[in-house]
């Protein structure tokens, strides 16, 4: 049998989803898929619009058949331990033959390169990038001005594997940084996963406006928020076109019973509290923070009336508005940078949470049990009390992160905690 891994967010599940699912499935000629997703906080540093098992509940009537849970420490992480969590699931599942996901570039070949600096980190590369960084730039940006260096300067000629790489083409783009992470991760676990990549259909996932069928995930969710007059804009017709019937079925479902769409500003008085009552020596233990970021953080915290207002204070030429929003995220679920380093020297992931599949899935789950090196988590309440202390913290964050999530739900009645306790798997 052949089977696909994922690593997605479906936030929500959209036609350009369903384009990369289809088109994925084909490319391998898949018997089985599973995705890797996501929970109720993303990668951009913000919760998902509808909460993970709605999420689920929409790939699987797309055509995945399992659906497991990237935990929230890694979820709403930078790209590369979001790519290595995801990649570290999907390998420890012991099943999986291909990885495919979406890029600007469309190709391995022009990925591949990167992938192999990135990972073996020769120390003139490191030398490099310190530079850049020693500058002010952000991250991102010095690692694009670091990898073009390195290559210019180790292949004058341009005759060899590097030659004619336009690194701010390849590395200028989400998609294309998240490829590279995935490339990155397979190597660093030595997996037998082979990795494909399906070039990114008509727009940037940045665009801010609809698009027509294909449209981002990002113009879609801008389109929920509130207009000028504090009214949710519901699924019109625009909308409707770009979402699954089965996507706009289970938003209106959602919607309707007060559970989203949910947004970061949801959030704005429990995050401005909790770091006004912090201490800037506080803010030092949560991660994705630099040297000083903690008294700047403090201080726009005390003098801003929003959250908006709370991250433009916070944001600069280094410290991009999305590496803020984590940090925030961070703070809001309590994830500590010890925390982090305790998981990362643990090996990351703990554990395999299932959070639903369909018949082909049930077999799958069956393979996966004799096959996996990592527990299986199918009942949360069974793992709770493990033997393993890594896996206790995991899942109390994970627990927490719900917990918090729902509190973002218009519905007083939803927001109960203790609801990975009494939330079903979604099983179709």
């Amino acid at each position: 049998m052949s089977v696909l891994g994922i690593i997605v967010e479906y936030n929500p599940f959209h036609n350009g989803h369903l384009y990369h699912l289809r088109e994925s499935i084909a490319r391998v000629s898949a018997d089985y898929t599973v995705c890797a997703m996501s929970g109720n906080f993303v990668q951009r540093g913000e919760p998902a619009i509808v909460n993970k098992r709605a999420r689920a509940k929409m790939a699987l009537l797309a055509g995945a058949d399992l659906i497991v849970e990237i935990p929230a420490v890694y979820a709403a992480s930078s790209a590369e331990f979001f790519a290595y969590c995801g990649v570290k699931i999907l390998d420890s599942l012991g099943i999986v033959d291909y990885i495919c996901f979406g890029s600007e570039a469309g190709e391995i070949e022009q990925l591949e390169p990167i992938a192999e600096i990135l990972y073996r980190e020769p120390e003139l590369y490191k030398a490099i990038l310190k530079k850049y960084l020693d500058e002010g730039l952000s991250y991102p940006k010095a690692r694009e001005n670091a990898l073009q260096e390195y290559m210019i300067t180790c292949n004058p000629g341009k005759k060899d594997l590097f030659s004619g790489f336009d690194i701010s083409g390849v590395m200028g783009f989400s998609n294309n940084i998240l490829a590279v992470e995935y490339l990155k991760a397979l190597k660093r676990l030595n997996s037998r996963i082979k990795p494909v990549t399906i070039k990114r259909k008509a727009n940037l996932y940045t665009t801010q406006e609809l698009t027509g069928e294909i449209s981002s995930a990002t113009a879609i969710r801008k389109h929920l928020r509130k207009d000028s007059s504090g009214n949710l804009v519901r699924i019109d017709e625009s909308l409707r076109k770009t979402l699954p019937e089965k996507s706009v079925e289970i938003l209106e479902e959602e919607f309707s019973n007060g559970r989203g769409p949910v947004f970061f500003e949801n959030f704005e008085s429990i995050i401005l509290s909790a770091i006004r009552k912090m201490k800037a020596e506080d803010i030092r233990s949560f991660p994705n923070r630099a040297e000083g970021l903690e008294n700047r953080i403090k201080n726009a915290a005390n003098n801003s009336r929003s959250l908006e207002e709370l991250i433009d204070n916070i944001c600069t030429k280094r410290y991009t508005r999305t590496r803020i929003q984590r940090t925030l995220v961070s703070m809001l679920l309590g994830i500590t940078a010890q925390d982090f380093i305790t998981f990362n020297n643990g090996g990351g992931p703990q554990y395999i949470r299932v959070l639903g599949f369909n018949k082909k899935g049930a077999y799958l789950l069956s393979k996966i049990k004799k096959r996996a090196s990592l527990p299986v988590i199918v009942k949360a309440s069974d793992f709770i009390k493990s033997d393993n202390p890594l896996i206790n913290r995991m899942l109390e964050i994970e627990f927490l992160a719900t917990d918090i999530y729902v509190l973002g739900y218009e519905n007083p009645a939803y927001r109960k905690s203790g609801q990975e306790y009494t939330d079903n798997l979604i099983i179709l």
